[in-house]
């Protein structure tokens, strides 16, 4: 598949309560890689296996939850011409300055329609992942500590107007619509999928009253296995989960969620189809929404659709 426009989710800035402990906890028991600290306090990490200086950035707040998330597009062309295309649409863009975010060119951000920050850059530095671009081996040392998840994969993001972040993600930046959930009159949506690749998704919406809310943000395990580890690393760090280690239907994804300290869901996701743009989206009716995100028990719990920081 030949990418073009926006490639993929590049970046995720979350807030939590206590910066040490939450740095202790993505080092340790996630096992990301810290990258760098700015002037501004904030943290930086990585996968072991991404390749860019940072995709999860760290920030001590009064509360938690999400600050921006940001897309990775081919190059500064696409990004003036995205942002020009933004404009014509009536979305109000702003650049931040390169070396705003360490090692991140300038960023072109917008604020869509469930009240989230949504940016766009072409250039972030390159690190590497500990492995050689000749004769490499086929994972580093880093891939051993803690959960130790490949990468940064989405985040599940709810706020009141889905259908216009929707059109805009599709309309604008080329996105489509991988999968939905209805709602009872059988033609709103409750939640959906999008992707800008030819994964099941890259960002996921579920219709929420209070805008800018994250659900949660997942990182990519290579398998069920992988799934199951991280479900005991968890267990023995005296993480409690709050779902799996089970399988979701839509996305056919295995998963577990968990709390970081500050209370910000996070997911450690493997599997999912592949998928392409000229294939027909899939449609859960609000009957089987249940099974739509927890397949095995087939039941929304409260805190799924209620607990979002």
């Amino acid at each position: 598949m030949a990418i073009q426009g926006v490639m993929r989710p590049g970046h995720f800035q979350m807030r939590v309560l206590d910066l040490e402990a939450s740095v202790r906890f993505y080092r340790e028991v996630l096992g990301l890689i810290e990258t760098g600290r700015d002037r501004q306090g904030r943290v930086y990490f990585k996968a072991w296996d991404e390749r860019d200086h940072h995709s999860l950035i760290l920030r001590g707040a009064a509360q938690a939850g999400v600050d921006f998330i940001g897309f990775k597009v081919t190059d500064t062309q696409t990004l003036d011409r995205l942002e020009a295309d933004l404009n014509a649409y009536g979305v109000k863009t702003e650049r931040v300055s390169a070396g705003e975010l360490l090692e991140t060119g300038e960023r072109v951000r917008f604020e869509i329609p469930t009240g989230h920050l949504v940016e766009l850059y072409a250039y972030k530095s390159h690190v590497g992942n500990g492995i050689s671009y000749v004769n490499p081996d086929p994972w580093a040392p880093a891939a051993e500590k803690g959960i130790a998840p490949i990468r940064y994969d989405h985040c599940l993001l709810y706020g009141p107007d889905i259908d216009g972040a929707r059109k805009i993600f599709c309309e604008v930046l080329g996105f489509y619509l991988v999968e939905h959930v209805l709602l009872e009159d059988g033609e709103s949506d409750l939640g959906i999928w999008l992707s800008c690749s030819n994964k099941a998704h890259d960002i996921a919406f579920v219709r929420h009253p209070e805008p800018g809310k994250l659900h949660h943000v997942s990182f990519l395990l290579e398998s069920w296995e992988k799934v199951l580890r991280a479900a005991d690393i968890c267990s023995m760090n005296r993480v409690k989960l709050d779902f799996g280690p089970s399988r979701h239907g839509a996305t056919r994804g295995t998963t577990i969620y968990a709390f970081d300290p500050s209370g910000n869901r996070f997911e450690t996701f493997s599997g999912g189809y592949q998928t392409y743009p000229d294939i027909r989206p899939i449609t859960w009716s609000s009957e089987e929404a249940g099974a739509a995100v927890y397949y095995h028990d087939r039941t929304l719990n409260e805190r799924f659709l209620s607990v979002v920081t």
